[in-house]
């Protein structure tokens, strides 16, 4: 196992990541037509870096379960992207960002990492600009701003409620640049199965692809991993039922330090649980805590009512209601940061003022932000005395410009008019602080393999702000990596092409080939998906929102009984020479029952 040195340079943080550039072993324009890298997972992250890293000379290979790069689960990301360029004027700073992310996550998170990301977090708007991602933009042309949980300032740049799509699709546009360059070769629909390391040092991976179940080995001088979290441990979160932890847990078991596994945010603004029948959970973005008022009402018999349907909330009077974040936290109101609101909720529903059948929801509602953009659009328009009528149609054209795909979005999903009723919402597993340890160069404990974005752990400490993944996930691929990896590489402009037909190569075919067959050809009689909803049952009940020493040794003890009766008892169909989706989720299913304990 590798040695913990976080290779932070010395001096003042403001001057760290220059003096670190200023300094680093550099690779020239001829030798990076020598050098290879594999790139895990093509999210923002991985498909930021590999399109810069190609730009820069490298010749890099690509991997994604996906049928393509821009189906990475990071197309999901709503809200915006958070940068520094204080465009509003309102106090906003390369200090103001790094201390709020720091704070925010409660002072757990590796500092100097972080004031890297808020230094270069400007830079990532304007390289998204050049791409042509469609910012939102004010009416004279400029872009636009609004607030996200945890800050007093507007810094997140958006794309309506489509933010990570549009910045995805920037980022897959400039990967396609360099695929028709011949600079990538792109591997869709290909699982990571190991890490192959060679003398101490990442030298390539097995890969499955997932069309024809064939093994495949694959080497290079480095390897980065970029694969997201391990949400889906919880089986109901945000995350796409694909997203896993397998290519993170496979580097780990290889001898990559895993840190802070515990801290997992639970998103506050999500669709409540409606069944038995769900495999995800959706998110409504956290921009709409910009104009959605959360309440719960005031009297129990209310809540009752409501749950029983015998009264509509809209029936409840201002002062029947309550706006219990406005009322606890009056200096950030509806926008404290997600750990708070999500343990606030989940306060109110358990004190028995839940609203939906489950007593598990409470409202958002856009009835005051309605009346105050009409009256605002009424008297622009030149009338000083607008009828109910005018000011309700005008406010609703307002948040529909703003908002309307993911009120559509809701409307599908719940069958409820969001701007006549209130939406109803509840916490939801949604992102994951912890992964691999990282040093400052973003590489493990295993030379030679780097880690990026949610897949790491260095930014976000125990709570992780709105609109701050994106940021990680670009700065990191698009303006990290890039030097640090190269500051590696320098030494390997000599080593010339890693073969494949080594021992170790052979060695780790194999273990994985033997676990494939053992997962087929177990004679069990349940699904994955049993074994699934069950570990997410017990991770959510005694791992969840809140914890203690009695329900975490409990779950200990119940997901290792869990992970014997699957490999006692899992029925896998299909054979493992084909494409077999069973198969897939039964590998990581398998990781994930791992990683928790």
């Amino acid at each position: 196992m590798g040695i913990l040195d976080s290779k932070v340079p010395a001096g003042p943080l403001a001057n760290k990541w220059t003096d670190y550039k200023n300094h680093i072993d550099l690779v020239n324009p001829a030798n990076k037509r020598n050098i290879d890298i594999i790139v895990v997972g093509t999210g923002l992250a991985g498909g930021a870096a590999a399109a810069t890293l190609a730009e820069l000379g490298y010749n890099v290979k690509t991997f994604c379960y996906q049928d393509s790069p821009r189906r990475a689960h990071s197309i999901a990301a709503q809200g915006g992207i958070n940068a520094a360029k204080n465009y509003q004027g309102d106090g906003d700073s390369t200090y103001r960002l790094f201390y709020d992310t720091v704070k925010g996550g409660d002072y757990r998170s590796r500092e100097e990492n972080v004031y890297r990301l808020a230094e270069v977090s400007a830079n990532i708007i304007d390289q998204c600009v050049a791409q042509g991602v469609p910012f939102a933009r004010e009416y004279g042309g400029l872009l636009d701003n609004r607030s996200f949980g945890g800050v007093l300032v507007s810094r997140t740049f958006y794309a309506k409620g489509q933010t990570g799509q549009q910045l995805l699709l920037g980022a897959y546009a400039a990967m396609n640049r360099q695929i028709n360059r011949g600079k990538i070769k792109s591997y869709t629909r290909h699982e990571m199965l190991d890490v192959v390391k060679i003398d101490g040092k990442a030298r390539g991976i097995i890969a499955r692809d997932l069309k024809t179940g064939k093994i495949e080995r694959h080497s290079a001088h480095a390897v980065v991993i970029a694969s997201g979290g391990y949400g889906n441990v919880f089986f109901l979160s945000t995350n796409a039922m694909g997203s896993n932890v397998t290519a993170a847990w496979k580097a780990h078991k290889r001898g990559a330090y895993f840190a802070n596994p515990c801290y997992t945010q639970i998103h506050p603004t999500c669709i409540p649980v409606s069944g038995d029948h769900q495999s995800k959970l959706t998110l409504m973005s956290e921009s709409l805590r910009n104009d959605g008022r959360i309440w719960v009402p005031k009297k129990k018999e209310d809540a009752i009512a409501i749950r029983e349907g015998k009264k509509k909330p809209t029936e409840l009077s201002e002062e029947e209601r309550d706006y219990y974040l406005e009322r606890r936290y009056p200096s950030f109101g509806n926008l404290v940061p997600r750990d708070v609101a999500s343990r606030a909720a989940k306060e109110r529903c358990d004190a028995g003022f839940g609203v939906n059948k489950t007593g598990e929801a409470v409202f958002l509602d856009f009835a005051s932000a309605i009346e105050r953009y009409g009256k605002e659009q009424a008297v622009m328009h030149g009338n000083h005395n607008p009828s109910k009528e005018e000011v309700i149609k005008l406010g609703t054209e307002v948040v529909a410009n703003k908002y309307g795909n993911l009120f559509e979005m809701y409307e599908k999903i719940v069958d409820a008019n969001p701007y006549k009723t209130p939406m109803m919402i509840y916490p939801a597993v949604h992102y994951t602080m912890g992964g691999v340890w990282v040093d400052y160069n973003l590489q493990s404990t295993i030379k030679g393999c780097y880690v990026t974005g949610e897949a790491n752990f260095s930014d976000h400490g125990a709570n992780r702000l709105g609109a701050s993944a994106l940021m990680q996930g670009l700065a990191d691929g698009y303006f990290v990596l890039p030097y640090t990896i190269g500051n590696y590489l320098a030494d390997d402009i000599r080593t010339g092409p890693i073969p494949t037909d080594t021992k170790e190569f052979d060695e780790a075919e194999k273990l994985q080939v033997d676990r494939l067959n053992k997962l087929a050809n177990n004679n069990g009689t349940k699904s994955v998906d049993h074994f699934h909803k069950k570990l997410g049952l017990i991770m959510w009940n005694k791992c969840g929102m809140s914890r203690n020493a009695k329900d975490l040794e409990s779950a200990i003890s119940e997901i290792k009984e869990l992970r014997e009766e699957f490999y006692r008892d899992v029925k896998v169909p299909g054979d493992a020479n084909e494409m077999n989706q069973e198969l897939e989720k039964a590998g990581r299913v398998a990781d994930l029952s791992l990683i928790h304990i």
